[in-house]
């Protein structure tokens, strides 16, 4: 088990009480949403930091970045990822 260290976090009423519906571990839900935000944040980073160096993205590359997230000839619709 990775190691951990105990916090306290205040957050609105009515969101615990969702939390507490949807999850037992609400602990473990917190730190997957923070891990899920960190590597939302590391990743848009490293994509302007790409832009700044290589330039922006061309249409092409957003509608071929788009496919392959969404599964889609478009870019758009179902979004499950493969």
């Amino acid at each position: 088990m990775a190691d951990t260290t105990r916090i306290t976090v205040t957050l609105p009423t009515d969101q615990v009480a969702e939390l507490k519906k949807l999850t037992d571990n609400v602990s473990g839900y917190v730190a997957e949403a923070v891990a899920r935000q960190l590597r939302h944040q590391l990743l848009g980073a490293d994509l302007l930091r790409y832009q700044q160096e290589q330039g922006d993205f061309s249409e092409e590359e957003l509608a071929e970045a788009g496919a392959r997230i969404f599964g889609t000839a478009e870019g758009r619709g179902s979004a499950s990822a493969a």
